[in-house]
């Protein structure tokens, strides 16, 4: 078995990849009709063409189980990256052949590294007309060097990939026919889950599902040990030494392709969900009764903004939707802070406003989306930075802005980052277009996307 994520910045192909790997591996029918991005299930993703939550499917190859995570592009969505990288052994790097590293490739290298996991650096769209392969590699390096990788880690294996045609390659040179190459890189390079199945039981949370009719789902790497359906297990919680009940497995399921199957036990290196256990959240071990230890749980980077939600109290009230009040505003936010963990909520002095922060602009705008499709109708205030104070200083949210144009719009784009505090930090030509890179405040960038 293996247990890998593919990260990658934002539309650099991950989820096409993934289709792939399931076709290839016989997921599906021969004459089975099958949508493009098969991952991205929820109409959002669909719609927008980007990934929201991070999911898991499986592929068999040569024997092995591949277990496989699909994680979000997007900086607002880091914090679904963060918590699946405790589930896995490795890390499949993607990166365009022709916009190299960007800044969220940084963001989630980094926390692969961090917890010493093992790359494989996929080098994907190189069948585009302005490939820049070799430039593309050294980029890679020279990040990896940036965010000091070990020897090991820089000797990471290169596969050139077309995610779309589902082919790979060890060298550029000779086109590929299938995605052969990438699979036993993956079975070579990445190690099996270690684990002793023969230790008592022990698994971190590291996601949350929801089901109307189960209730609460975990899933999470069985770290050692085995379980069976029907167990008792200790629920404890590294954080909070006083939170610790008992709690039985109900349903045990595995991931087989896009399904998952009720299974009667499950050994260590498995990713599993189990249902029957209330109040279980991300971040909960479960152990084994006679031998209770908790794991440590990566902590979850801060929110950077923060918007009022209220109950809607203008004219036109009770038009739009049926849930209007605000203990079902409540509810509902509630539930979105059982599976989101970078999400904060909290009250205020009156009863029908919330304070909600988030990880940016896109994390808050597809919550409330979400909210408005399933029939909730609130108002909402216009976004704030949140500031903290650091060492007795009081610091802000900084991103970092990567701005690609062609040459005779650069001043205009130099001036207005000006005006809202941009230090310009990089600047490169590519072909006829000029790459340019900031490091501007969060409050700064409200707004300039519509004028960009």
């Amino acid at each position: 078995m293996r247990n890998i994520a593919i990260v990658a910045h934002v539309d650099h192909g991950k989820t096409t990849l993934v289709d792939e790997m399931l076709k290839q591996s016989g997921a599906f029918r021969d004459n089975q009709v099958v949508q493009d991005r098969v991952m991205d299930n929820n109409d959002l993703e669909r719609e927008r063409g980007i990934t929201i939550l991070a999911k898991n499917t499986s592929a068999f190859y040569k024997g092995v189980k591949v277990n496989i995570i699909d994680t979000p592009g997007h900086a607002d969505f880091g914090g679904e990256v963060e918590r699946v990288l405790k589930m896995v052994n490795g890390v499949l790097l993607l990166v365009d052949s022709f916009e190299g590293t960007m800044p969220q490739t940084r963001f989630v290298l980094q926390k692969a590294l961090e917890l010493g996991h093992k790359i494989i650096i996929v080098v994907n769209k190189i069948d585009r007309p302005d490939a820049r392969l070799g430039e593309v590699e050294d980029e890679v390096l020279e990040l990896l060097m940036d965010l000091d990788a070990t020897d090991e880690q820089l000797d990471s294996p290169i596969v050139y990939c077309s995610g779309r045609e589902g082919t790979a390659t060890l060298d550029y040179n000779q086109p590929g026919t299938d995605l052969a190459p990438l699979f036993d890189t993956i079975l070579e390079h990445i190690p099996a889950p270690e684990g002793d199945p023969d230790e008592p039981f022990q698994m971190l949370v590291s996601s949350i599902d929801y089901n109307e009719y189960v209730g609460r789902i975990g899933i999470g790497c069985i770290g050692r040990g085995r379980v069976k359906q029907g167990q008792e297990v200790m629920v404890c919680d590294y954080h909070n030494p006083n939170r610790r009940y008992k709690g039985k497995i109900v349903n045990l399921y595995q991931i087989d392709n896009l399904r998952r199957d009720p299974c009667e036990t499950a050994c260590c290196g498995d990713i599993v969900c189990v249902s029957g256990i209330a109040d279980l959240t991300i971040g909960d071990t479960l152990c084994d009764p006679a031998s209770v230890e908790p794991i440590e749980f990566q902590a979850i980077s801060q929110p950077t903004i923060e918007m009022t939600f209220s109950v809607n109290n203008s004219p036109f009230a009770g038009r739009d939707g049926k849930f209007v009040t605000s203990r079902q505003i409540r509810e509902r936010l509630q539930r979105e802070l059982l599976k989101d963990v970078s999400l904060r909520v909290s009250d205020t002095d009156t009863t029908d406003s919330f304070l909600v922060a988030g990880r940016g602009e896109m994390h808050l705008s597809i919550l409330i989306e979400t909210m408005r499709r399933e029939g909730y109708e609130l108002q909402v205030s216009t976004p704030r930075v949140l500031f903290r104070t650091i060492d007795g200083k009081k610091c802000e949210p900084i991103e970092r802005l990567v701005v690609d144009v062609p040459e005779e719009y650069m001043g205009s784009v130099m001036e207005k980052m000006g005006l809202r505090k941009g230090e310009l930090q990089h600047m490169q030509p590519q072909g006829n277009r000029m790459r340019m890179e900031f490091l501007v405040p969060s409050r700064g960038l409200f707004g300039y996307k519509n004028e960009f």
